[in-house]
């Protein structure tokens, strides 16, 4: 192992040992607000992660966050849905983006504490399931300017589909994309979840849904987890970050 391999290891690793479970039921108990300032560190449940942008709850307070990560180029993110991960945020966190108002910047690369399964899990998700009522993220459409953001608007729902999910292959171009039921609405929506794009790969399939989809990804979806992107040029679209079991 070289010394850089060692100095890697020791910067990953948490503080100090930290149970999961046990994080999750000192926040039922009280009530602070999340910690935003330079050099704070947070104990996060990972909801999905790519090299672009994480989102997570912080453990302390259910505050739902995206966490700019700088991993390292060729790097891909080594953590995944459900773990919990140590992260101390940068000296400047970059709390500005009006489209993603949930966004901040970590000063390193997560350090893993632990993964979250069970009870407490499924009732953390139940409680964050965004109503159906009203329009996803706030807007019309699957995009809007960047220009029209202003801050109030959450860039992240975790939705529970009034339709069950199908995923499909798009010949055009290959992208991933899910199609639901959100209230009386079809949404259509690309996918950014790497084992929904691995599912359709393994099963050889341009089109999933119901036993099929469940068995493909290896659970039955129960949540989708719906973000708003960066811009892209000059918009910023509804995606789907992840596709969630009950927990």
């Amino acid at each position: 192992m070289t010394e850089d391999t060692v100095d890697h290891e020791i910067r990953r690793s948490p503080t100090t040992p930290t149970d999961p479970a046990s994080l999750l039921r000192r926040s039922a108990r009280r009530r602070e607000p999340v910690p935003t300032s330079g050099g704070s560190t947070l104990h996060l449940l990972v909801l999905s992660s790519t090299v672009e942008d994480t989102t997570v709850v912080d453990l302390a307070t259910r505050t739902v966050m995206r966490v700019r990560v700088p991993w390292p180029p060729g790097h891909e993110p080594d953590i995944t849905v459900f773990d919990v991960v140590e992260v101390t945020l940068a000296d400047d966190p970059e709390r500005d983006d009006l489209a993603q108002p949930e966004a901040t910047t970590a000063a390193d690369l997560p350090r893993h504490v632990g993964t979250l399964r069970g009870r407490q899990l499924r009732k953390l998700l139940s409680r964050m399931v965004a109503s159906p009522e009203g329009l996803l993220l706030g807007f019309p459409g699957p995009s809007a300017p960047y220009w029209e953001f202003r801050g109030f608007r959450p860039s992240v729902a975790l939705i529970e589909p009034t339709r069950s999910p199908q995923l499909i292959r798009r010949q055009a171009d290959g992208s991933t994309w899910v199609r639901f039921g959100w209230d009386r609405e079809d949404v259509w929506l690309p996918v950014e979840d790497r084992n929904a794009a691995r599912a359709l790969d393994a099963a050889r399939r341009e089109r999933l849904s119901g036993k099929s989809l469940a068995t493909a990804l290896g659970f039955n979806p129960q949540y989708l987890l719906v973000t708003v992107s960066p811009p892209r040029d000059g918009h910023c679209y509804k995606v789907c970050a992840a596709i969630l079991p009950r927990g």
